[in-house]
């Protein structure tokens, strides 16, 4: 089983950038496609950004042109490197693999992402 540990969450101004980790277990870390996904209080978990086993990346509108999705597979790791942080950016992140678009493994505990002035 891959476990999955996210890490980088904090609180930032509006306009601030973050960089979160998703750092993975497991040796087929590299046959996956990986997704970010976000959870504010009262609203339904999102997909925010994915990214194939061979590299080709998908963003929610929200975040179309400041946010970026990265893989080190040597290092078992996804990045989503936040720029332009906004407040309806607050929320859980989560890191999980996906499956012909669906999260498919277990979730961890996530990442606090905050963004105020």
């Amino acid at each position: 089983q891959v476990q999955l540990v996210e890490s980088g969450g904090g609180l930032v101004q509006p306009g601030g950038s973050l960089r979160l980790s998703c750092a993975a277990s497991g040796s087929i870390f590299n046959i996956y496609a990986m997704g970010w996904y976000r959870q504010a209080p009262g609203k339904q978990r999102e997909l925010v950004a994915a990214i194939t086993n061979g590299g080709s990346t998908n963003y929610a509108d929200s975040v179309k042109g400041r946010f970026t999705i990265s893989r080190d597979n040597a290092k078992n790791t996804v990045y989503l490197q936040m720029n332009s942080l906004k407040p309806e950016d607050t929320a859980v992140y989560y890191c999980n693999r996906m499956d012909r678009g669906t999260p498919s493994g277990s979730w961890g505990q996530g990442t606090q992402v905050t963004v105020s002035s």
